[in-house]
């Protein structure tokens, strides 16, 4: 099993960044992240719109998760170490969901004259269905 590690500790191929849990995305969370996203896609927070587009419920933003995971990413590293990331949305996040997120040092790397760390970095259900999927640049020296 690889170490978890901190960005205090200089990183290695293979650790693991400290995982996060949040939930259940609750139907009052949805509501005020639409408000404070400014996100008011009905299928998020009305039921009769999700089912009228084919869905069991409403479910959570992609971009709610997203957020997650760059809570993931600055705990482990100061947000101006953060050069670039990037995520593809993979499946939806139901209402009521636990939404875990999780990160690994895949390579260490030198880019435009820094080192750095490529992080892959997931959110997952309690479940294990993978929500987001996707790779981080932190500079680490």
């Amino acid at each position: 099993m690889a170490a978890v590690t901190t960005f205090l500790s200089a990183p290695r191929v293979g650790d693991v960044l400290p995982k996060g849990v949040h939930g259940p995305i609750t139907r009052t969370k949805l509501a005020l992240y639409a408000g404070a996203s400014h996100d008011h896609n009905p299928i998020h927070i009305d039921i009769d719109v999700a089912r009228g587009a084919g869905m069991e419920d409403v479910f959570a933003h992609g971009m709610l998760s997203m957020a997650y995971l760059s809570q993931l990413l600055t705990k482990w590293a100061p947000q101006d170490a953060l050069r670039e990331w990037s995520v593809r949305f993979t499946a939806i996040t139901p209402v009521n969901a636990e939404v875990h997120t999780g990160g690994e040092v895949i390579e260490l790397i030198e880019r435009n004259g820094e080192e750095c760390a490529r992080v892959r970095i997931w959110a997952r259900t309690a479940k294990g269905v993978t929500t987001l999927e996707g790779e981080a640049i932190v500079v680490v020296a």
